[in-house]
């Protein structure tokens, strides 16, 4: 094992990189599209029953199936794979976004109305704050799942180490097949865990003081 990292390990730190930059660049514009899309439905409660329908509905869609359906379209390479993580991982987030925002006191609501505050700083200045730390639950919870996702988006031909599984697999029994498949594995679950230290330190950063659990 040590001779196959070693003789390979520019390789690897490539991959890995391409993984985790697949994943954290996904990663923010699923954030971007749940958060705008719970602004707009969070209010209404038939439409959040939509959304949060589709959020669950969409987890049980095989990420392999998804990747057979886009490569007709979009063929093989990064598109592919860029849609398909994006996708799932805009799902817990979604459901968090909406959840957050609900949870609201509406009398903060209306102590802010009540200074003069507009519909659009109000939801800025006040209800994404505290909802934020309900939708960085989610935006982590995502983190996790597509980590993974995004391993077996290479079959798509898509960058990451999912590369290394995939090649273990196709040769199982043959020189340096569990090799490659364990260096694949365990480097998703190592970046998972880097990436996910990185969102508390967001975390950290961002929550306002007085929400701090």
């Amino acid at each position: 094992m040590g001779d196959y990292i070693g003789e390979r390990y520019r390789h690897i730190f490539f991959a890995s990189w391409q993984h985790f930059s697949l994943v954290a660049q996904c990663l923010i514009l699923a954030t971007i599209i749940s958060v705008l899309i719970a602004v707009l439905v969070y209010r209404n409660k038939s439409l959040s029953g939509i959304a949060n329908s589709v959020s669950a509905i969409g987890l049980t869609i095989p990420s392999f199936a998804l990747i057979g359906l886009l490569i007709v379209p979009f063929g093989f390479g990064v598109l592919p794979a860029v849609i398909v993580v994006t996708f799932f991982a805009a799902l817990p987030i979604l459901r968090n976004a909406i959840v957050g925002l609900n949870n609201i006191e509406p009398s903060i609501v209306e102590s802010a109305k009540g200074i003069g505050m507009s519909r659009l700083k109000t939801l800025i200045s006040v209800e994404l704050p505290i909802a934020w730390p309900v939708i960085l639950t989610g935006v982590r919870v995502s983190a996790q799942m597509v980590m993974g996702v995004a391993a077996v988006v290479s079959y798509a031909l898509g960058p990451g180490l999912g590369g290394f599984i995939f090649q273990g697999l196709s040769r199982l029994g043959g020189a340096n097949s569990l090799e490659s498949v364990v260096t694949g594995v365990i480097g998703v679950v190592i970046l998972a865990l880097i990436l996910d230290l990185i969102l508390l330190g967001i975390g950290r950063l961002t929550t306002p003081r007085g929400i701090r659990v």
